[in-house]
Formats: structure tokens, C-alpha cells, sequence
């Protein structure tokens, strides 16, 4: 493929806002989670929340839209110049010609939960959150595309954890096709309770901190995080990291559970390396999905093994952030820009004492090093998996 400009990415998450933030806690191996008190109901885990968002109104323009989840997005978007960057891409190309895809697993469903614990005796929600286009999949992008004012291509992409990798390639088959000169790609998902007690009751909630590839890591954290990425063609922005392979797969091994071999992971690296012309020792850092289940860490250890040698770092960053759904594949993706532009390998924080699974390749400590070429994984429910592949301008 033709590499694709990442001409701006942000990210905002337990850590903080913005790059910076993510880039402090990092070198300081500072991690964002924190004893639960985000669910209804008494719930004993941790939770990567984000701070400020329930005191960040949406502008009066935008009011219709108000949820916790849109404010989340907007909290996003307002960080690392982000808006003046799409502000400037809507006006190089046209607000036609720049598209949205975003990914989210439950959109405003946080606001859908409030309207039928506030169900009136008629059985009908309540006036202030009768909204119909709130409660849909589509909130997210809706609200983005109003907020941006793109009329674009519009999409939302929903498959569980991969979702907000995925936009990428969906980007760069817009662009490749010329149906759009730019797009805005990234992924929002918030805190609830519908999250929060289904992975419970898939016993796949860890009641302490989360530690991916630890010995003993009992599950998984969750999290919530915002994020986006503006794509160009590679000659607009000459100086930007370059997105320069992705693959795609579905294994469809079981509803919530890996394939045990790493089947389909194994495809979406393999079609990400080829489209990229790249060999796996190339690449400088893989960020892992690494969710610290049982079943996901040792089919991803595994996989690492067989497919990379010694000198290939990686490492989770979910013990950072916790799993934030479908803005992981956005919030990792920057993970993986962040180790390009600063030389720096996040370390596996959590993991005391590392699964013997594990090889060489895995960073127990933030390291740093050059990287040219950054791999992000997202492997999501029911074998939809994704493989970024970035590289520095240069190595482009």
C-alpha cells in the first residue's frame, strides 16, 4: 500500500489529556487505575476513569447530543491542537471530501441505561433524554461529524475491541479509492454499567489492578478513553509518521474467547507486514492487546514467540490504561506513535512476576531506544482481529 500521513493524534485516558500526559506516565512507569466508582451497583475491581468529564458541558450548538460518552469525545478532541488541525484539513479539501470513522462498542449506552432507570409510569423515557439519534450505535460518529462539521463519509465500526484499529484500514480504502482526500479516525468509549457487570459476569474482571503476562493475573480492568488520528496522503504532510500496513482477519473461533493458536491474530500481523513490505525483524516495538485474561495473554505470547525474534521489543500498556473497548485499538495506536517519535518503549507495567510463556521480546521496564517501525495489536470478540503498522517518515 501507499503510506498514509499521520498528520495529528491525540489521546485522552486515566493517564491525562493529551500526548504529553501519556508520554509522563509512561517514563515515570505511573499507572491510571483506580478502585471502582463509576458502576450503580457495588462492583470490587479497578477502572481506568477519566477525570473532568462529567464537568465538561458540551458547547449550547451541540446540547442535543449531551451524553457521558460525547462528553468524553469532546474532552478528546479539544486536546494537542486537534481541532485547529481538522479545522485546517476541512478547509484545504472541503468539508465533502474529508471522512469520519470511528470506532465504539457502546456508543451512549450510558445515557440509554439513565433513561430506563428514570422510566416515566407511562413506561416512556424521560423528556430530557428523549432523543432518538442519542441512543443508537451512531451517537458517537453523529455527534463527532456535527462537532467538526465534516459531511464526509461517515462511518461507525463496531467490533468489540478492534474497533478504533480498524478505522484505519477503512480509511485507507476511502482514500485509496478517492472518495475522500483526508480522514479523522479514532474511537470513544465511556465507563457503565452495561461494560462494567458484562465482563463480570463473563468472569473476566480482575478484582485487583490488572498485570498482563503476569504469572498470576486474574483478568482484566477496564477502562474508558478517547482518541483520534487525522489521516492525509503522504505528500501533504512530508515530516509525519506514516501508517504503512494493516491486516485484517475474523477467526470467528467462539463469541469471547481467542482462538487457543492465535489463528486469526496470526493472519492480521502477517496481512500487516505484507501490505507494508516488511520482514517482523523491522519492526522496532509491538504494543500487545495483552488484556490480561488467561486465554488472550498465553495465545498471545505464543504468537509472539513464533513470530518475531529476540531483538523485536513489546509490551501491554493495558495496566496503564485499562482495556479501554473500542477506543484500544485508537489509544494504543498512539501508544505505538509515541514510541516512534520519542524513542521510548513502554514498560508491561503490572506483570511482578512475568509468565514464563513470555520470550525476550517483552519490555518489563519503559526502555528507550529508537523505533522506526511500531506494530499495534487488537484482537476483539468473536476473532475480529486488526494489526497496525506504523514507521517514522524516514523509514517510509
Amino acid at each position: 500500500m501507499s503510506p498514509i500521513a499521520v498528520r495529528a493524534v491525540t489521546v485522552t485516558s486515566a493517564l491525562g489529556r493529551g500526548l504529553e500526559a501519556h508520554r509522563d506516565a509512561l517514563e515515570r512507569e505511573r499507572g491510571g487505575l483506580r478502585p471502582n466508582d463509576a458502576s450503580s451497583a457495588p462492583l470490587p475491581c479497578w477502572i481506568g476513569r477519566v477525570d473532568g468529564v462529567d464537568d465538561t458541558p458540551l458547547p449550547a450548538t451541540l446540547a442535543g447530543w449531551d451524553s457521558r460518552n460525547n462528553r468524553l469525545a469532546w474532552l478528546g478532541l479539544a486536546q494537542d491542537g486537534f481541532l485547529g488541525q481538522v479545522d485546517a484539513a476541512r478547509r484545504r479539501y472541503g468539508a465533502g471530501r474529508v471522512a469520519l470513522l470511528l470506532g465504539t462498542s457502546t456508543a451512549s449506552i450510558g445515557a440509554t441505561e439513565e433513561g430506563y432507570r428514570r422510566l416515566g409510569a407511562d413506561g416512556r423515557l424521560p423528556p430530557d433524554l428523549y432523543r432518538p439519534a442519542l441512543h443508537t450505535p451512531h451517537s458517537l460518529a453523529g455527534f463527532v461529524a456535527a462537532a467538526l462539521e465534516l459531511a464526509g463519509p461517515c462511518l461507525t465500526l463496531s467490533t468489540a475491541c478492534s474497533s478504533s484499529a480498524k478505522v484505519f484500514a477503512s480509511a485507507e480504502r476511502l482514500m485509496r479509492l478517492g472518495l475522500a482526500d483526508a480522514a479523522v479516525v479514532g474511537g470513544v468509549d465511556s465507563l457503565c454499567d452495561h461494560v462494567l457487570f458484562g465482563f463480570n459476569a463473563l468472569e473476566l474482571v480482575s478484582p485487583e489492578p490488572c498485570r498482563p503476562f503476569d504469572a498470576a493475573r486474574r483478568g482484566i480492568s477496564i477502562g474508558e478513553a478517547a482518541g483520534f488520528a487525522l489521516l492525509e496522503r503522504a505528500e501533504a504532510a512530508p515530516e509525519a509518521p506514516r501508517l504503512v500496513g494493516w491486516g485484517e482477519s475474523s477467526d470467528a473461533f467462539h463469541m469471547s474467547t481467542p482462538h487457543p493458536d492465535g489463528l486469526g491474530a496470526e493472519l492480521a500481523i502477517r496481512d500487516a507486514l505484507a501490505r507494508a513490505g516488511r520482514e517482523a525483524a523491522q519492526v522496532g516495538y509491538i504494543n500487545l492487546h495483552g488484556t490480561a485474561s488467561r486465554k488472550n495473554d498465553a495465545m498471545e505470547a505464543a504468537l509472539l514467540a513464533r513470530l518475531f525474534p529476540p531483538g523485536v521489543r513489546a509490551s501491554s500498556t493495558k495496566g496503564y490504561t485499562g482495556h479501554t473497548l473500542g477506543a484500544a485499538g485508537i489509544v494504543e495506536a498512539a501508544f505505538a506513535l509515541l514510541a516512534i517519535r520519542d524513542g521510548l518503549v513502554p514498560g508491561n507495567l503490572g506483570a511482578d512476576t512475568p509468565d514464563p510463556a513470555c520470550g525476550a521480546q517483552f519490555a518489563w521496564r519503559t526502555e528507550r531506544r529508537p523505533v522506526d517501525v511500531a506494530m499495534s495489536n487488537s484482537f476483539g470478540f468473536g476473532g475480529n482481529n486488526a494489526c497496525l503498522l506504523f514507521a517514522s517518515a524516514e523509514a517510509a
